[in-house]
């Protein structure tokens, strides 16, 4: 393990202005996106999408490393340069998606455990002869009846923890993703609850683990009511809620912070990023930045639909939101310069 190279790939990530592009899609998932936007389902139709991710004019300048699913390490342009080797040439790190999913857990079948430890080894080891040099793994906490239980939250944290460490044996960075989902009726205060023992529980896990922290990103959800639940906080309430519940759960030696945006639309997650900076941006003891995937993708897919003549706006819209998460990172967002 080589905690130089970790720590130091980890503040090339957290660099500046910049945030990560999440385009780690599942198959499943990125086929039901196509699905919904009339695009047709194939194995071409993802590489003609991700070449358009990747070869966006620029996007070097907004985003600093972008999440891969195993498919993309091996897709190429167009003029048979491979995906990866464009991102490095546009300044952007590869990253990969390493968890294989969830599935029921035992005993409590609405909860949702993480697979993926058998063989992530071997499949590090490949991935960092292939350029990858950061990892992602989510795990998803349910707020429901009765759930989340202790152990759920136990049983995944542990895990993260452990492929943490694996990654970091690998010289590769490893991103934890405890992700308590927004589906539900639960209030703000039943969000911060959650997310509060679930961060919590992570970094003790993590210790157990030996894992460095300072080559170490976190990727938490927003602290956010449920999308069902009937009073929505302002701006302000959610980033309030956010920041204080990870100055009370997350240490500052960890080099970084990266928000997932869980489903919210674009303009949201942006414009509670930026009110984060504004309120708390002398207080913060890591940076903090955005780790979004629908809500710098979405517009775009929707302006391509899977034509050629589209790709050019569409990824001038790609430009836009990334530019406009930069905005919110700088503290200098506004819902007016969504002129789009």
């Amino acid at each position: 393990m080589n905690i130089e190279e970790l720590q130091q790939t980890a503040a090339a990530l957290m660099e500046g202005d910049k945030g990560l592009l999440a385009m780690d899609e599942s198959l499943p998932t990125c086929n039901k996106r196509f699905a919904e936007a009339g695009i047709p389902q194939t194995e071409e139709y993802r590489r003609k999408y991700r070449q358009l991710i990747v070869t966006t004019p620029n996007l070097g300048e907004c985003i600093s490393g972008a999440i891969l699913f195993d498919e993309t390490i091996y897709q190429k342009t167009d003029d048979d340069v491979l995906f990866v080797d464009v991102l490095k040439q546009a300044g952007i790190i590869p990253g990969i998606k390493v968890d294989e999913g969830t599935v029921a857990m035992p005993r409590s079948p609405s909860e949702k455990i993480t697979n993926g430890l058998d063989g992530l080894p071997e499949r590090l080891s490949k991935y960092y002869s292939l350029s990858p040099r950061f990892a992602k793994w989510r795990a998803v906490i349910t707020i429901g009846k009765g759930t989340p239980t202790h152990e759920n939250i136990k049983a995944n944290t542990q895990t993260l923890a452990k492929y943490a460490a694996l990654c970091q044996q690998a010289n590769i960075v490893p991103i934890v993703e405890p992700e308590v989902l927004m589906d539900g009726d639960h209030t703000i205060e039943t969000c911060r609850h959650v997310t509060e023992e679930t961060i919590k529980e992570l970094f003790n896990q993590l210790k157990i683990q030996g894992v460095n922290l300072q080559g170490l990103l976190l990727k938490p959800n927003m602290v956010i009511a449920g999308t069902d639940c009937p009073v929505q906080n302002s701006t302000d309430e959610v980033a309030t809620a956010t920041v204080e519940c990870l100055l009370a759960t997350v240490p500052p030696e960890v080099a970084g912070v990266a928000f997932l945006s869980g489903g919210q639309e674009p303009w949201e997650a942006t414009g509670h990023l930026h009110a984060m900076h504004v309120k708390y941006e002398d207080k913060l003891p890591w940076p903090l930045t955005f780790s979004f995937a629908r809500a710098i993708q979405q517009p775009a897919l929707e302006i391509w639909k899977g034509r050629d003549e589209n790709v050019e706006k569409a990824q001038q819209m790609l430009y836009f939101r990334a530019s406009m998460d930069n905005l919110a990172r700088r503290g200098e967002y506004s819902v007016d310069l969504e002129t789009w």
